[in-house]
């Protein structure tokens, strides 16, 4: 099977969707498929064996690290002397509605593949007067494709209530061998805090507006006092202000960690916070449950279909901030109750995958190839 993949996003930038892509273009090699890249300028030139070609663009002046892509004619050539047998458009918004366009020009059987709340993103960028028409948008562009993937069952249930059509499941996988309680190292639990005993709440993501980071915090203030420490793992456009408003308090801010490094730091963390009420899956959620750390979150879309409440974490109502803050004293004040919960969350994050995920993934492609055909036959 021939596949090509035309993303607004990929390598080298680290996030959910990037790694996912990657994980994708492994199995793809792995299992003797050709692959094909159209992303953003700056990519590698290969990737796991498939090439890529980059669209020039500007910077998202909202969101920095996204560009917005301008398609050139030299893309479509090249897509076309590939000969896919199906195109996946990641995240379709200017690249990838061209992409759409380039497919149903050529008669190749397409799919979308929907990862980032982008609609519920503008309230936190104070541009609410937009979520109307990016949902709009954004619902014209997946409802011409042959079907839409999406990573949870809440995010599926929320695009069928925007008038989302042939939407599925694409979930997430973790790898279990490198996210794993064994390489809790205390040495860097001392380096970290000084003291290997005091317990370490973390959080792993994106410093944004989005990720509803002032909640974290509120939270942590409440713990002033208390013997314990904070690390946030990532970066971006929020952590001047995050540093300012955790100045003084027991907190380690590290940047990006990705591989081994960041292996090592779930494993040697006690709690994973995540305050985020946008996301679609949460992949370092599941990272963080495959480290052995419980969870506590909000009930919100994404995160509610990883952790379950009261077993593997704690969940607050969507939206309850002080319960929130509550759950996390709670939590750091009971580390046996800490524990437990871990070690049931290790055992739910096991049976995520990333080879039964890709294999369900291939087994979309063909169907959607077949039902094309039947279609052109008819």
């Amino acid at each position: 099977m021939r596949v090509a993949l035309v993303t607004e996003n990929f390598l080298p930038k680290v996030d959910g969707v990037t790694r996912t892509l990657a994980m994708l273009l492994e199995h793809l090699r792995d299992r003797g498929h050709a692959a094909l890249v159209i992303g953003p300028k700056g990519a590698p030139r290969r990737y796991a064996g498939a090439r890529v070609y980059g669209a020039r663009g500007l910077p998202l002046p909202f969101y920095p690290e996204l560009r917005a892509l301008w398609p050139s004619p030299g893309l479509e050539r090249r897509l076309a002397r590939f000969h896919p047998d199906v195109v996946h458009v990641v995240e379709p918004m200017l690249l990838g509605a061209m992409g759409i366009v380039w497919a149903q020009r050529l008669g190749i059987p397409l799919l979308s593949s929907y990862h980032t709340n982008l609609a519920a993103y503008c309230s936190y960028f104070r541009m609410g007067m937009f979520e109307t028409p990016v949902w709009a948008y954004r619902r014209m562009l997946h409802n011409a494709c042959d079907a839409t993937l999406c990573p949870s069952p809440s995010t599926a249930r929320q695009l069928r209530r925007q008038g989302f059509e042939g939407v599925g499941l694409w979930p997430r996988g973790v790898d279990a061998d490198l996210f794993h309680p064994a390489r809790r190292s205390l040495a860097w639990r001392r380096h970290i805090t000084g003291d290997e005993r005091r317990p370490i709440a973390l959080y792993v993501g994106r410093l944004s507006h989005e990720k509803n980071l002032p909640v974290l915090v509120e939270a942590w203030t409440v713990l002033q006092g208390r013997d314990a420490h904070l690390v946030l793992v990532g970066d971006g456009p929020a952590r001047g202000d995050l540093e300012r408003a955790l100045a003084g308090a027991p907190v380690t801010f590290t940047g990006y960690l990705r591989g081994e490094s960041l292996a090592q730091v779930y494993a040697s963390s006690d709690l994973f916070v995540f305050p985020s009420r946008t996301e679609t899956f949460g992949q370092v959620v599941l990272e963080a449950m495959a480290s052995g750390l419980p969870v506590l979150g909000f009930d919100a879309d994404g995160v509610r279909d990883l952790v379950r409440d009261g077993e593997t974490g704690l969940l607050a109502p969507d939206g309850d901030n002080s319960a929130f803050a509550g759950m996390l004293t709670h939590l750091m004040d009971e580390p046996h109750l800490r524990l437990a919960m871990g070690l049931r969350a290790r055992v739910a994050a096991e049976q995520r995958t990333w080879a039964g995920v890709m294999d369900d993934l291939l087994a979309d492609y063909l169907r959607i190839i077949a039902a094309h055909g039947e279609k052109q036959a008819a």
